[in-house]
């Protein structure tokens, strides 16, 4: 008895076409990312320089590692997409490399920096679109943490920060019967003057707390209102954070001056950022522990 098979449909190449997996412009993405790199390289190496010996931008060799990172762990997702050329792309490339030129020739280093990200974004879009940038805006967020802020800006922001501290540690030494006096941002103890320089302003714990507090979370929690939460909130954990440490330091110049200089100094202030990441994840806590209450907690990525 014979035995009938039934015969399968044979696609058509139109949906033999839509079934593949969209192809990967290797080549456009290798050329692209070896002329970004040798037309800014000496951007690009000052940059690195300067992470070496800046202290308050110390934090700039995790930026581009830390953004690669979560760009690969979106990977699938991008593959699964169907990239489109935003040709305009080219247009945002032109104005990078205008910008790093006239960066160069008026020796404004901030405009010379930020140059790169904004060749780094035409890029993506000459190859992938909006889409693209979209699917790693988060990433493209955290790049500008790797540029030290103007001069200028600096200036402003770091003064107030010192006077502001040294006037919270002269109330809280006077409080512990520590007496002091202060002028502008010098603090005159029994044993020593004291003077708040820039590095203990506190923008360098700003910096690098606003940092971490994204990539924080990001990988603790799936709402995008929290981060901007998280990171609003490192402005007073870090000024409050920085003013202890003044305080702390004028404590222990009472007990002994050699322990507000040289490597107890330091450790000191590895010590108080690292309160001051406690304070970010107990302040996340406290937050989700309300949400919960009322029943709005989201599940946790």
């Amino acid at each position: 008895m014979a035995s009938v098979v039934g015969k399968l449909p044979e696609q058509s190449p139109e949906q033999s076409q839509d079934a593949s997996p969209p192809s990967v412009p290797w080549s456009a993405i290798i050329w692209f990312t070896a002329l970004l790199i040798l037309g800014t390289f000496p951007t690009l190496k000052h940059l690195v320089q300067i992470w070496a010996t800046d202290e308050d931008v110390g934090h700039g060799f995790f930026v581009p590692v830390v953004a690669a990172w979560i760009a690969w762990q979106r990977k699938d997702q991008i593959l699964a997409m169907k990239l489109k050329p935003a040709w305009w792309g080219l247009g945002v490339m032109a104005w990078g490399a205008a910008q790093g030129y006239l960066g160069r020739l008026g020796a404004e280093q901030f405009l010379e920096r930020t140059s790169v990200l904004i060749l780094l974004v035409g890029i993506l879009l000459v190859i992938g679109g909006t889409a693209l940038v979209r699917a790693l805006a988060f990433p493209l967020l955290l790049l500008p943490f790797m540029i030290p802020i103007p001069t200028v800006i600096y200036n402003k922001i770091t003064f107030p920060l010192q006077l502001f501290a040294s006037w919270v540690a002269e109330g809280a030494l006077n409080f512990l019967g520590y007496p002091v006096f202060r002028d502008g941002n010098i603090l005159e103890l029994a044993s020593q003057k004291l003077s708040v320089a820039e590095a203990c302003s506190g923008i360098r714990s700003l910096l690098s707390l606003s940092f971490l507090s994204l990539v924080y979370a990001y990988f603790f929690d799936n709402r995008v209102w929290m981060r901007w939460v998280l990171l609003a909130a490192t402005i007073p954990i870090a000024i409050a954070a920085n003013a202890g440490r003044v305080t702390i330091t004028g404590i222990l110049s009472e007990i002994n001056p050699d322990l507000a200089h040289g490597f107890f100094h330091e450790l000191e202030g590895w010590v108080i950022f690292v309160i001051a990441s406690i304070m970010l994840v107990a302040l996340h806590g406290a937050i989700r522990g309300v949400m919960s209450m009322r029943g709005k907690e989201a599940p946790v990525v």
